[in-house]
């Protein structure tokens, strides 16, 4: 839900009531905000603005059968979004005005065209053309005329993020790794059409804000997952004094009329908290802090950044969640957690789950296999297309890894994973039918065909670089061979399998077809499927009911016993 409190601290105001929001924006005048609300998880965003004192609200685009995503707002008061209305595969850009909600195509686009930023005072957006899922082709579309001009269309795809356009409109800081391993911060010259790199460094950076009158830049770089602040005074080009903050993962905001930054804080002890900097004169203040519900953030384990050779000889990583266990206590069982994407990866901010498995004595690994982001670009593609098969070997040398540290019991693993790490926990079962003493499998691919074919027009929009043509006979062979569908008969591995019946990127049929596959071999599975979830588990009640399951079902496999109840 959308919330407010003043930014110098006070009592927080509840603005958005119902299911949920999936995406807004605060309006240049301050007078309210734009967002973005589908149904139950489906993914198809109607349009709404809403008052600052959340009084009054109207829709600006109806939910349809579309799927929409909000670009940016102009200061003259018209939003640019990308829509797949006109046929529903591809998203085209259409511009609104929030006043009266008229709304005109722009530029008709193919598979996926994503408005970034607007040019302050102009008509000029930066548009992203979806190029894997890790990279983008970069655009700049003159909303008055349609015109699209190619900036950059590289020979290895890169990233192009983190779009903040200087005061007048001249130019744009950005960060990206052309030509590099790593995301590092830039700056594109309009009139010279020119990159230049400002910092260069092995890390990528995750955020830029510039201040609104351009004073101020501060970007956030990532260093094994933790979030490092850097904020420079451009006219003094000095680097200032960063206040103390909580170890974990930030994003930043300046204010639009303020030299005032915006922190927010997700870490092991700080879930979601939101700081406020006045960079001019110092004044430093946390008008959002984290409400723990009666639990103890001293308790929380921070994770340890873990790094180990595959057995190929590539350096593979994770962070690895310790229970704080008695003297003398037996060696915890491991999970072996799988993010999504594959272009994803694990960092250090509030995981609850983990964090639950590891008060109940359960050690994690939470694995950054071959494909994950964040270890620079050549390693993010290692698992490309043909190369997919190679991931499935990280998931053991990572077993074998903690198992040779002496920090877990050696034989007691289970896999979990949801989305991309739901199909790894599901083919690593079928691959490794004595590893893993349990698997827990969410919104995961079980046939990579039917999955490639019937993907929503933003996934559709990616997967021809980072798959294949489901089309080419070659390409359709080799997804088949891969389906853990096809390997179902080898799963002998205790499994909990869930999926939201309105999952719009991997439909729920996945999950269906692979528990009945499992179950006529004999083999246990737990089936939670949910009625009003999509690709992730929203609401409380169902968050609630699925993590308690998971945990006993890993601690039956684990012959764990049931700590105490909790009051």
């Amino acid at each position: 839900q959308l919330w407010s409190v003043p930014a110098a601290g006070g009592w927080p105001t509840q603005l958005t009531f119902g299911s949920g929001i999936d995406s807004a924006l605060a309006l240049p005048d301050g007078e309210g905000v734009l967002y973005g609300a589908d149904t139950g998880g489906d993914e198809r965003q109607g349009f709404y603005v809403l008052s600052a004192d959340g009084r009054r609200e109207r829709v600006l685009i109806a939910k349809s059968e579309a799927f929409r995503q909000i670009g940016d707002v102009s200061r003259d008061g018209r939003v640019v979004y990308a829509s797949t209305e006109r046929n529903g595969r591809d998203f085209d850009i259409h511009v609104a005005d929030l006043k009266t909600g008229a709304s005109k195509l722009v530029y008709q686009g193919s598979f996926g065209f994503f408005p970034r930023a607007w040019q302050p005072g102009g008509n000029l957006v930066v548009v992203s053309e979806v190029r894997g899922e890790d990279a983008a082709d970069l655009h700049m579309l003159d909303v008055s005329t349609g015109k699209l001009e190619l900036l950059f269309r590289p020979k290895v795809a890169a990233a192009f993020d983190s779009f903040e356009w200087l005061p007048d409109g001249s130019g744009f800081f950005l960060s990206s790794n052309l030509d590099r391993e790593f995301q590092n911060l830039a700056f594109y010259d309009l009139k010279t059409r020119k990159i230049r790199f400002l910092e260069t460094e092995p890390h990528d950076v995750t955020g830029v804000s510039l201040s609104g009158d351009g004073r101020y830049l501060a970007w956030v770089t990532e260093v094994e997952g933790y979030s490092r602040l850097t904020v420079l005074d451009r006219t003094t080009n000095r680097k200032l004094a960063a206040p103390a903050l909580p170890a974990g993962v930030y994003g930043v905001r300046f204010a639009e009329t303020a030299p005032v930054l915006g922190i927010r804080v997700v870490g092991a002890q700080s879930n979601g908290e939101v700081f406020t900097w006045n960079v001019a004169d110092g004044t430093f203040s946390r008008p959002v802090a984290t409400n723990w519900a009666g639990l103890d953030p001293a308790s929380m384990v921070t994770p340890e950044a873990v790094t180990f050779k595959a057995r190929d000889g590539i350096t593979l990583h994770g962070l690895f969640y310790a229970p704080k266990l008695p003297p003398g206590a037996p060696k915890p069982p491991l999970v072996l957690n799988l993010h999504g994407g594959p272009s994803a990866h694990a960092v250090p901010g509030y995981t609850p789950h983990l964090q639950y498995f590891a008060a109940r004595g359960i050690a994690v690994l939470d694995l950054n296999y071959r494909g994950s982001t964040g270890f620079g670009k050549t390693f993010a593609r290692l698992n490309d297309k043909r190369l997919r098969v190679n991931e499935l070997g990280d998931l053991a040398d990572a077993v074998a890894y903690m198992r040779r540290t002496g920090r877990v019991d050696p034989a007691r693993a289970a896999v979990m994973g949801g989305s991309y790490g739901g199909y790894l926990t599901n083919a690593a079962v079928g691959a490794y039918p004595d590893l893993f003493v349990a698997g827990a499998s969410f919104v995961g691919v079980s046939d990579w065909v039917k999955a490639l074919e019937g993907a929503g027009p933003e996934l559709k929009a990616s997967d021809r670089q980072e798959y294949g043509d489901i089309d080419n006979p070659a390409d359709r062979a080799f997804f088949a061979s891969i389906s853990p569908i096809n390997n179902a008969g080898k799963i002998r591995t205790p499994l909990l399998v869930e999926h939201g019946a309105n999952d719009p990127r991997d439909p729920v049929t996945e999950s269906d077809r692979l528990v009945e596959a499992v179950r006529r071999n004999g083999t246990e599975v737990v089936y939670l499927r949910f009625p009003d979830e999509g690709h992730s588990v929203t609401n409380l009640a169902n968050r609630v009911h699925m993590w308690r399951a998971v945990a006993a079902f890993l601690e039956q496999k684990f012959g764990m016993s049931p700590p105490s109840p909790a009051r």
